[in-house]
């Protein structure tokens, strides 16, 4: 594995790149970050170059001023410096949760740099009917963490979204996960105080992404909130909603079957 940082506006990046062949550029949302796709990087090693990174504002890919509410196209923006600063365009990309979309208002404005993205439960809560609720829950979420930390305001997110929060960093589990927990705590706190109320607001540019589609899947154990996202921007698009393995964090816990079907739509 190679790592390396690269200088954007506002923020220098920590990527880490594995493998041969066609370029997979993963996006992440919430608090994760580069280590939370590296087993599913090391599984598609073999076929592609896979490229991870800290999303901007987290512990390795740290702000150059202060902590301010984030803007989603400055890191879809990050995204494309990253595929341009690498040489890898056009770049299939796999981005999940928040980093679907993010990397839907990378495809939506950079068609050209994107061969295929797969987004994978895009939390486009605009587009459900109580939109308001989530908005609402995001301000909420985001004055708990000021008042009681992140802990309290995770919690509670995870009740009513029904993704759960990150476990403990448990002496039993190995170094590395240990080491990517700690980090996300950290993490959190600057997504529940910078990113989720800015981009709870998000509406997905529609004409844009109807004129170059993007793949949409589920976890095939995923129900509720998420799904209910990923449904309703399918149906705005009139494009299917496909399953892949497990649930919202799929992709961790089987990394090799999760990637085998990722592989199976990138290449379809």
């Amino acid at each position: 594995m190679d790592t390396g940082t690269l200088p954007v506006p506002g923020a220098e990046l920590y990527y880490e790149v594995r493998g041969t062949g066609p370029v997979l550029l993963t996006i992440l949302g919430g608090g994760t970050d580069a280590a939370m796709a590296g087993p599913l990087a090391a599984a598609l090693a073999a076929r592609y170059t896979v490229v991870t990174y800290d999303r901007r504002g987290f512990t390795r890919s740290p702000l150059t001023g202060p902590p301010a509410a984030q803007r989603l196209a400055d890191h879809a923006d990050d995204a494309l410096r990253l595929i341009d600063a690498c040489d890898l365009g056009p770049a299939n990309v796999f981005a999940t949760h928040s980093g679907a979309l993010i990397g839907l208002d990378l495809l939506a404005r950079h068609p050209g740099r994107v061969r295929r993205l797969v987004a994978h439960e895009p939390p486009a809560f605009e587009l459900l009917p109580d939109a308001a609720r989530w908005r609402r829950l995001a301000e909420e979420a985001a004055e708990r963490c000021r008042r009681e930390g992140v802990a309290a305001a995770a919690r509670v997110l995870g009740e009513q979204t029904g993704v759960s929060p990150p476990p403990e960093p448990d002496p039993g589990l190995p170094e590395w996960v240990r080491a990517m927990l700690t980090r996300m705590a950290v993490n959190m706190e600057t997504s529940l105080l910078y990113e989720q109320v800015p981009f709870v607001r998000h509406v997905p540019d529609l004409a844009a992404l109807r004129a170059a589609p993007p793949v949409l899947a589920c976890g095939a154990d995923t129900s509720g909130l998420m799904r209910a996202c990923t449904l309703a921007l399918a149906g705005l698009l009139d494009v299917p909603v496909v399953e892949l393995p497990g649930d919202h964090a799929g992709y961790l816990r089987d990394p090799a079957g999760f990637g085998a079907a990722l592989r199976g739509l990138l290449e379809a």
